[in-house]
């Protein structure tokens, strides 16, 4: 039973004294005060009510080692959250701190997480690097956020100790840990190091159905500070923080309370560092933030509990000491819900058999949806199944069925379009069985490579593992003329979106950022897979930007796999005009030269804030590469920086002429004279000297003449959207006019 009441801040005065294993009663003072304050702190039954509150804490059930002396009216705020609770339905308590070696029983680890005498939640020196780690420790059994019987909601409390201790006091250090609920089984999301907490994907840091209370030491550009509490709903931007006023990573032990109150539908959170005074949100050395929130809304009716932590490239070490848990459900009783469910499916077959047939006749249905227009690919009978086989092989990415991609969005609602390009649509979907938010490309019906380069970036990025590029996460080819592919979406959009378009403007720190990833992910296709990848349409809008604002090259459609040390290959030209190096016009080679000229112009493009062409301007200032480089023979090569940035007054001078000499470089006119990826990338990262080059822009000397050109044929259908907006795939348009790409 619940006693339901406006507020919702509930927090026990404990009177044990710091080391001492002996509890004291709550002071009679503070006992008066919470007869007073009853009727307006929300109270559920795990809780004990007024006449209990003189009760000594239990042993199994550690007290925090605050101060004494709290204020009659503060310590009525401090019985409720923090008083032990009785007999409940479902408790359990861990002491991780025993001299033994032996993982305690009913707790399972992920990731990096490892038990030595206390969890340990990240990597530490003996395992190797504890940078870029992230783990989690979880309850092993579900646990239920409602009554199985009644439905009723279950409130809970739970309190644990924790350290967080920095390896260097003098460095930076994060990113902090968290205590968590999400769906059962725990899952340790890919990309979830650094300031996603292991919580969340970078790709999806909105998408997951997971609640947690985070503790957080390291200031990222979501974050209100560097230490501070905050409850995170279903993403890593909190929807409340407080300020701790103290360090959270100094060594000291935490003591912390978490508490849900069902009927009033309120999260609690207290934070104790002992007597010490922890800022401005604090009392007698309890930091309190509470929150209304009905949970339901966020997760399901069985959820994994448990703790989690990352670090970044700054680290630090998390370590969980004890931990307390009571619910006012018991997972035990699940299993007699279980027969009555039984009981009643026997009696109502009928109806549940009917109830299937409709379900399966409906999930036919939504298979055959909106497809009056589409007509029969080349993919039929056994040549469907032939490819099916082929492209199941490969590791990592799933089948998905086509009813699934569906229902994600909404049978492909205009209003789920991302947006069009020259192989297909992208759609925005959300796949509810695994709780992600994903991008769906939707390859042409009139594309006329649309087998060809479906099965090529299937067959490509399956093989791929780099930080900074696209995942897929699957395919689907059952529905006769669809090709589909999955990918895991970019809340940030393309970096396009931001230079030119309705996105919000790209700091300075971040655009440098972006260039370095491209140029990394770069560097791993071309030398670092067991094959040479020329990717062919590296442009912004094919740039895409996950949670952080951390680049990632997507669109492997073009993309050719190619022996390392091999000569240029002839194809049909394809490409975006602009982005195409002036070789690969000519002569239809595509190579990783001519990959590295497309970094160039987008480089430019980064750091300039424009086009490769603009037709607004004066003639000497359309075409960016020539303009750009007209201001480096003249010794004012800042002049081209987006002056955007000068306003915001972010300019890193020594930075923007990297970029800007590094972008000329790789956009030099004769391929012989750029230099590879892994040159380009060491200039930027300081590791080189900066490159001379001629103070004129170099003219080529190379193409063959007009009559031995290969034939110019750009890929792909005309693009119906704003060009700006990426298509996870889908390459752009340009003139086929040969004169516009010889202009000097």
């Amino acid at each position: 039973m619940y006693k339901r009441h406006e507020q919702h801040l509930a927090v026990e005065h404990c009177g044990r004294a710091e080391g001492s294993d002996t509890t004291q009663p709550i002071p009679a003072d503070d006992v008066d005060s919470f007869s007073l304050a009853v009727n307006t702190y929300a109270t559920p039954s795990i809780f004990p009510p007024s006449s209990t509150a003189t009760a000594e804490l239990k042993p199994s059930m550690r007290p925090f080692p605050m101060g004494m002396g709290i204020p009659a009216g503060v310590g009525a705020l401090l019985v409720l959250l923090l008083m032990p609770a009785p007999a409940a339905p479902f408790s359990f308590s861990y002491n991780f701190t025993s001299p033994s070696d032996t993982p305690p029983p009913g707790i399972a680890f992920q990731g990096d997480a490892f038990y030595n005498k206390a969890i340990r939640l990240t990597r530490d020196e003996r395992l190797g690097p504890i940078t870029s780690s992230a783990g989690r420790a979880f309850y092993s059994r579900a646990v239920p956020l409602a009554d199985p019987v009644s439905r009723r909601p279950a409130s809970f409390a739970t309190a644990f100790a924790f350290s967080i201790a920095a390896p260097d006091p003098a460095s930076a250090s994060g990113d902090g840990l968290a205590f968590f609920l999400s769906p059962f089984p725990s899952a340790l999301p890919d990309a979830s190091a650094g300031g996603l907490l292991g919580l969340f994907n970078s790709s999806s840091p909105r998408a997951g159905p997971v609640v947690a209370v985070e503790f957080d030491t390291y200031k990222n550009d979501w974050d209100p500070s560097g230490d501070h509490v905050g409850v995170d709903l279903g993403g890593i931007v909190s929807a409340a923080t407080v300020d701790c006023g103290t360090s959270m990573k100094d060594g000291r032990t935490a003591h912390a309370r978490v508490a849900y109150d069902a009927a009033a539908r309120n999260l609690t959170v207290a934070l104790s560092y002992g007597a010490a005074a922890a800022g401005p949100n604090a009392t007698d050395g309890v930091l309190l933030l509470w929150y209304a929130v009905d949970l339901r809304d966020y997760l399901p009716d069985s959820v994994a509990i448990g703790f989690s932590a990352a670090t970044g490239e700054a680290a630090e070490l998390h370590q969980v000491l004890y931990w307390d848990f009571t619910s006012t459900v018991d997972p035990k009783e699940e299993t007699v819900v279980l027969w009555v469910v039984l009981g009643l499916c026997a009696l109502l077959l009928v109806l549940v058999g009917a109830g299937v047939i409709w379900f399966v006749r409906q999930w036919r249905k939504a298979g055959e949806l909106g497809d009056g227009d589409i007509e029969v690919d080349d993919v039929t009978g056994g040549e469907y199944d032939e490819l099916a086989d082929e492209l199941v092989v490969e590791s990592g990415p799933r089948r998905f069925r086509y009813a699934e991609l569906a229902a994600a969005t909404k049978n492909f609602a205009e209003d789920r379009k991302l947006g069009q390009g020259g192989f297909g649509a992208v759609y925005r979907g959300f796949l509810r069985e695994v709780g992600l938010e994903v991008a769906i490309k939707r390859v042409s019906k009139g594309s006329t490579q649309g087998r060809k380069e479906y099965a090529a970036e299937v067959r490509i990025i399956s093989q791929l593992r780099h930080r900074h590029l696209v995942r897929l996460v699957g395919w689907c080819h059952e529905h006769r003329g669809d090709f589909l592919l999955v990918y895991e979406l970019m809340p940030n959009g393309s970096v396009d979106q931001h230079l030119y378009g309705k996105g919000v403007l790209l700091t300075w720190p971040t655009r440098y950022d972006i260039a370095l990833g491209l140029a990394s992910a770069m560097l791993y296709l071309h030398e670092e897979c067991a094959q040479c990848i020329v990717h062919r349409d590296i442009k912004p809008s094919n740039v895409m930007l996950d949670a952080t604002f951390s680049a990632k090259l997507g669109d492997f459609g073009l993309a050719k796999l190619v022996e390392h040390g091999s000569q240029p290959y002839t194809t049909a030209l394809a490409g975006t005009l602009g982005y195409l190096a002036p070789e690969c016009v000519m002569t239809g080679k595509a190579s990783r030269e001519s990959d590295v000229y497309s970094f160039g112009v987008v480089a430019l493009e980064i750091a300039c804030g424009r086009r490769p062409a603009e037709l607004n301007e004066e003639p000497s200032k359309a075409r960016l590469v020539p303009w750009v480089w007209e201001l480096y023979g003249k010794n004012a090569l800042l002049e081209a920086a987006d002056r955007r940035l000068e306003v915001e007054g972010q300019l890193d001078e020594k930075q923007m002429e990297r970029l800007l000499v590094v972008g000329l470089w790789c956009a030099h006119p004769d391929y012989a004279h750029r230099p590879s990826i892994r040159q380009a990338l060491n200039v930027l990262k300081f590791e080189a000297p900066l490159p001379v080059l001629p103070p004129k822009m170099p003219v080529p000397t190379y193409f063959p003449p007009p009559d031995l050109v290969a034939p110019i044929s750009v890929g792909g259908a005309s693009s119906t959207e704003d060009p700006g907006i990426s298509d996870y795939g889908s390459s752009g348009q340009g003139s086929s006019v040969r004169d516009r790409l010889l202009e000097p």
